[in-house]
């Protein structure tokens, strides 16, 4: 895999840390502004939402510009907003740091994407993949525990500042790394993609609409218990505060394995892992609604459902990815819209769940209500596959 793919990966472990450490702030960003926990929970799903408007948007306003121009650019402006989120006593102002953040963070992932892809041998899709997606899952291992560890030293601003630091390597590293000119030039190799028309008639492919239907099910399932895991820890588990930033490295080193998994099974074998991932991982959110009032299982489900929601979230990323050939931009913008989709929607009925009164583990149920939704999404479309076939074999 080329060194600059890896360099790539820095870059998302640094927004990574962002988009994901507020899983460990809520507690002291709602105190702190005056806000409700739901509130503060709502700040993953702006960030979400900024994701998906952003990522189609942002990735057709990059096709004018080279690769690097375009990766600098996003890098530049995701790091001023979070100087922004760092100095702003108003909670109005923080939300709109991070929608224009997520905006950012969306165009660098879709091009970061296609570079990956454009950059590794035809046959690896899934492990680039795995190396952008490795460097979330190390933010969730340390950077999104460090920042829960400095909001509980320092305060959670302090936490925008070290993003801000850790973003300077990463902007200098895509300067170094990233070749200039490394869009496909008209009339030559167009296989990598043309214009935005182009790419997106790719998308109207049906399997390719239900692979991102499917990927928004299941992120969501993965944000709406990712963002209130602090509160069911502290308050169904007794796990004292303290032990939240080894509870999210925990879960952290799980997405870690779970990408690993992926990146050496996706670009051969997904359907087994897709068919007994999914399953395990509906099991396995029901499976912690249930012994969620017991720390040890709780601890051991936090490591298994991390591994087998990004084992078959990354998966579903490299499957759009194959499925979107001749659209590597847009296919990465709307593989990465259509998570934010769930990531919006996931801590949104989350918060619902608990503003209605149905406790701190509800939103594991509905983690659990998303990942049986997205198998029974597949199996019907499977069933009307095969049923389809049937039809076209039986002789007139």
């Amino acid at each position: 895999m080329p060194f600059a793919v890896y360099l790539l990966g820095l870059a998302v472990f640094a927004q990574g840390t962002s988009e994901f450490m507020l899983s460990g702030l809520v507690p002291g960003i709602a105190a702190d502004l005056g806000v409700s926990i739901p509130a503060a929970g709502l700040l993953t799903s702006a960030f979400a939402a900024g994701m998906v408007v952003g990522a189609p948007l942002m990735a057709a306003l990059s096709l004018r510009l080279s690769r690097r121009a375009a990766l600098l650019a996003f890098l530049v402006a995701f790091l001023a907003v979070h100087v922004l989120g760092a100095v702003t006593t108003s909670y109005e102002v923080l939300v709109a740091t991070r929608v224009v953040a997520a905006l950012a963070n969306a165009g660098f992932l879709a091009v970061a994407m296609a570079t990956a892809v454009a950059l590794a041998p035809a046959d690896a899709k899934g492990r680039a993949t795995s190396v952008l997606l490795g460097g979330v899952t190390l933010a969730c291992v340390a950077g999104v525990p460090g920042g829960a560890l400095l909001g509980e030293v320092w305060g959670w601003r302090s936490a925008f500042w070290a993003v801000t630091l850790a973003l300077v390597p990463a902007i200098i590293a895509v300067l170094k790394s990233v070749p200039g000119t490394s869009r496909p030039q008209d009339g030559a190799s167009r296989p990598q993609g043309g214009g935005v028309r182009d790419e997106l008639r790719v998308l109207r492919r049906p399997r390719l609409l239900l692979l991102l239907l499917l990927g928004a099910l299941v992120n969501g399932a993965t944000f709406c218990t990712f963002t209130y895991l602090a509160p069911v820890l502290t308050g169904a588990s007794g796990i004292g505060s303290s032990w939240m930033p080894a509870m999210l490295a925990l879960f952290g080193a799980g997405s870690f394995a779970g990408v690993t998994i992926s990146g050496r099974i996706a670009d051969r074998r997904p359907v087994p892992l897709l068919v007994g991932g999914g399953l395990a991982l509906a099991a396995g959110w029901a499976a912690f609604a249930l012994a969620a009032g017991a720390a040890v299982p709780a601890i051991v489900l936090v490591l298994v459902q991390g591994t087998l929601s990004f084992a078959v979230g990354s998966t579903l990323i490299t499957q759009v990815l194959y499925a979107a050939t001749g659209a590597p931009t847009m296919g990465g913008a709307f593989a990465t819209a259509a998570f934010n989709v769930g990531a919006t929607l996931g801590p949104g009925l989350g918060g619902l769940a608990i503003g209605a009164g149905l406790g701190l583990r509800s939103p594991l149920w509905v983690s659990a209500a998303m990942v049986g939704l997205a198998l029974a999404v597949a199996g019907i479309a499977g069933l009307r596959v095969r049923l389809n076939r049937m039809e076209v074999e039986v002789p007139r």
